[in-house]
């Protein structure tokens, strides 16, 4: 897929573009992830659309220090790519932290978005403690890994973990991740206000996806829908919260069946 750049306030975002015809489509990956894990679900779409998918700031072949890790900042990567690079008002997809960047930037910018997909994605906050406690996680990594074997020796034997060590770029010194530990944590600490006054205003369309032993909680779920009746539901089941990387998730038929559709009334 051809790369395109879109620069902004000193920060460079890279994009996949598999420069297709059809309407366009805007994927968001989630924390300490890449463009790159969502080439499937782009190669499955790309027949019927346009599709883009961002490397976020902080992550990927993006700026890996950005200076502001703010939510707002991650709004306007994301309008800045739309308005840049896509025709019209876009079908746009989050996982995990790209959905709440999604959530955010339909609440804001609903004339750039056709429709929203989240996957385990919430409105809801996160507790502080899980920006330390990831943050700890990641830096914990014993980089540089002196091969992609010895990463996923380390990772474990999971679809994440492998797609981390897929994800590490090769250095001099040994293969290291495409990101900062300390701007995931950064980044994470933006998550923890609760945001359910724009979930609860949001003007468009949206589906909201969650696997059966994701993050959250059954009553997490409930109260996103409750609080907002109008959004259409659709359950994984046996999936995780990276529902997207396995080969035969059911993920892709769920998206490509929500973005097809006529476009459901409100």
């Amino acid at each position: 897929m051809p790369s395109r750049w879109v620069h902004r306030e000193g920060v460079d975002l890279h994009v996949l573009d598999t420069a297709g015809a059809g309407p366009p489509v805007v994927v968001l990956h989630g924390l300490a992830g890449s463009a790159r894990e969502f080439l499937p679900t782009a190669r499955a779409l790309a027949p019927l659309f346009r599709v883009f998918l961002v490397d976020q700031r902080g992550h990927g072949l993006s700026t890996t220090r950005p200076g502001d890790t703010s939510r707002a900042a991650f709004v306007a990567d994301t309008v800045a790519v739309i308005e840049e690079l896509a025709e019209g008002p876009v079908r746009l997809v989050g996982h995990s932290m790209g959905a709440h960047t999604a959530l955010l930037t339909a609440s804001a910018r609903p004339d750039l978005v056709d429709r929203l997909v989240m996957l385990e994605g919430h409105a809801g906050g996160d507790d502080p403690e899980t920006a330390r406690r990831i943050g700890r996680s990641l830096a914990s990594w014993p980089v540089p890994f002196p091969n992609r074997e010895a990463a996923r020796a380390f990772l474990g034997p999971d679809v994440l973990s492998e797609a981390w060590a897929a994800d590490l770029e090769e250095t001099p010194e040994g293969f290291v991740p495409l990101f900062d530990p300390a701007v995931m944590e950064a980044i994470m600490e933006g998550l923890q206000k609760p945001r359910w006054p724009e979930w609860e205003g949001l003007e468009v369309p949206t589906l909201a996806v969650f696997a059966e032993c994701g993050l959250f909680t059954d009553s997490q779920v409930r109260e996103l829908f409750e609080r907002r009746p109008t959004t259409h539901r659709a359950d994984l089941e046996e999936e995780f919260h990276d529902a997207h990387l396995p080969p035969e998730s059911p993920w892709i038929p769920v998206l490509k069946e929500w973005l097809t559709k006529p476009l459901p009334a409100m």
